[in-house]
């Protein structure tokens, strides 16, 4: 079993390039094999009315700091891609040779102006794309046939934070990619257990959204360290390790 665990750095960067190649940086070190921004435009998502307007406009990802933090994680040799909102950011990510997208559970639901435009963008490069489905956007979906071998569905509750309970334990292990918005590591890592117990051979991904310590950003109270990433990624690969037996679900 493979296990990937990605560093979603979402608003945290608070539109600061060096904090921005400090994100990167620390994900590697801490034993992420990717690292994820957001690609959006302000005005599509959000009203300015909204109290974290300033911090949400200034966390917008343009084309040329993208092509230097893409440049950075290259040379660091961690893999890095984006959530897209707006179909001509799928234009320019291609440009610049990004290896696979995330569609975010609002736009894989249909609930902004582009969405449908950009899943369509996405879906024209044929490459590894994963869908959150944290608003029902597996059913939203189901018209456009996106059922490709590219395409993988990700466990996701759209909650900032989520509950430890709200996770349906029976729902997550038909998925191998978990967005993981509880406080800490032990439902992922308890996520981890349960799918290798089911000798399940599959690729696994793990997102987590990291900040640094002094971190404001509005993404900052539901997300982990990068003390914590560190320990997460260690406790992943002891379970890597292990010998369990195999479990049959009733």
């Amino acid at each position: 079993m493979i296990i990937n665990i990605i560093a979603e750095i979402g608003s945290n960067w608070q539109g600061d390039i060096k904090l921005a190649k400090l994100h990167i940086k620390k994900a590697k070190e801490s034993g992420a094999t990717h690292v994820k921004f957001q690609m959006w435009r302000a005005e599509d998502l959000y009203n300015s009315s909204n109290p974290n307007w300033k911090e949400i406009k200034k966390s917008e990802l343009k084309k040329n700091v993208a092509i230097e933090l893409k440049n950075y994680a290259d040379k660091i040799g961690i893999n890095w891609f984006c959530s897209v909102f707006y179909p001509e950011a799928v234009e320019f990510l291609e440009s610049i040779d990004t290896q696979m997208y995330k569609i975010a559970s609002a736009t894989s639901a249909l609930k902004h102006k582009f969405a449908r435009e950009t899943i369509q963008k996405i879906t024209k490069t044929k490459k590894q794309t994963f869908i959150s489905t944290g608003f029902g956007g597996k059913e939203k979906l189901a018209s456009m046939k996106l059922n490709g071998k590219n395409f993988l569905y990700t466990y996701c509750i759209a909650k900032y934070p989520a509950l430890d309970n709200d996770i349906v334990w029976r729902d997550i292990l038909n998925y191998d990619f978990f967005s993981d918005h509880t406080l800490g590591d032990i439902i992922p890592l308890t996520y981890i257990i349960l799918k290798k117990s089911i000798n399940s051979n599959s690729e696994l991904f793990i997102e987590k959204h990291v900040k640094l310590n002094n971190s404001t950003g509005p993404d900052a109270p539901f997300s982990i360290t990068f003390d914590d990433l560190r320990n997460l990624c260690q406790e992943v690969r002891r379970i890597e390790l292990l010998k369990l037996p195999n479990i049959e679900l009733a």
